[in-house]
């Protein structure tokens, strides 16, 4: 494998805020040769074909063998040194044995948990075995990847896309006043999510979302916002008297896309109390306030919305260094990913 220049292929989704284009991205910024194929491809076809496949066929893709045909054909014209997919990529077991005939070392980064019961796929687990290497951006799998027979398994983080994550152009006074007294979250509205969020608006705190499905729930829509484009995003975090920023339990997570994104833009930040954001953020109320409980996510809300704006400023200065000095950007991920491949030989 070169030592400074790779051929990368990236199987992922190339649209923004995922992790397919923020790798791309990456590589670009590193000079790398990278293509990258949609894992939508695996996926088209009529909408109740597809809701069979998911539900009786175990989440499995409509064309993972002609994906698969796709991803081989695109090995033996481009030559990568490394073929990396992200989450449960549309690979079987078979056409990752032929990626790695043509040369190329296949790797997986883990966005999801595979042990989640809403990702689980059998077709996914037996191709598990067959990457050379996963990287997985939480503690808790990492046993079971070994276990299932992973060759390599290497805990990466997430982290933050410098051309994506970064203060807005422009903070106004309108924008300040608007959300600067609100605890804003950006996502979905998940299971786990709408009792969170529940129990800050039963509490009275000011809450704001933004994100699929918050309007489906008549008790939150005086709250929603629907979707907001790249810009405003950044000015909604930076202007936001705290950013809600939450895990995923079900899919074991210590930390998510945005523990590295929102401090990044340059938000005051309302964590959830784990292991990860302890390593990354250090002591409560220093750089963010953490929560484990309900109580504990109201008493913290009511404080960081009480901050003098100096305070204000301290903490949020303090958060983003915790993520941008290393600094911990995608491109430090590839290199990191890289290593690990020389090492492994």
């Amino acid at each position: 494998m070169p030592s400074e220049l790779m051929r990368l292929l990236i199987i992922g989704n190339p649209a923004p805020t995922h992790v397919g284009r923020h790798f791309r991205n990456a590589a670009f910024s590193l000079g790398w040769e990278v293509e990258i194929l949609d894992t939508a491809a695996a996926w088209h076809g009529p909408r109740w074909l597809r809701r069979i496949s998911w539900h009786l066929f175990g989440h499995r893709p409509l064309h993972l063998r002609s994906f698969g045909r796709a991803v081989v054909n695109c090995c033996q014209s481009f030559r990568p040194d490394v073929m990396l997919s992200t989450g449960l990529a549309p690979m079987s077991g078979e056409a990752l044995v032929q990626v790695r005939r043509l040369g190329a070392s296949a790797v997986n980064f883990l966005t999801d948990d595979p042990w989640n019961p809403a990702h689980r796929a059998p077709w996914f687990m037996r191709a598990l075995p067959h990457y050379q290497h996963v990287f997985t951006p939480r503690h808790a799998n990492e046993a079971d990847l070994s276990a299932h027979g992973v060759q390599g398994v290497s805990y990466l983080p997430f982290a933050y896309a410098p051309e994506e994550h970064r203060p807005p152009k422009s903070l106004t006074a309108e924008d300040i006043g608007r959300w600067s007294h609100r605890v804003a979250f950006i996502g979905g509205a998940d299971d786990e999510r709408l009792a969170l969020v529940r129990t800050l608006v039963k509490a009275g705190v000011p809450v704001a979302l933004w994100g699929g499905y918050w309007r489906e729930h008549p008790d939150l829509v005086p709250h929603a916002h629907g979707h907001a484009d790249a810009e405003t995003c950044r000015k909604i975090v930076a202007a936001a008297g705290a950013n809600l920023c939450l895990v995923r339990r079900a899919n074991r997570d210590g930390h998510s896309m945005r523990s590295y994104e929102l401090p990044a833009i340059g938000g005051v930040l309302l964590v959830e109390d784990t292991v990860d954001h302890r390593a990354m953020f250090g002591p409560d109320r220093e750089a963010v306030c953490y929560f484990k409980t309900p109580p504990d996510l109201i008493t913290q809300a009511g404080w960081l919305l009480a901050l003098a704006p100096e305070a204000r400023a301290r903490m949020t200065n303090a958060a983003r260094g915790c993520v941008t000095a290393l600094p911990e950007t995608y491109a430090s991920r590839l290199i990191a990913i890289r290593q690990s491949l020389s090492r492994q030989g």
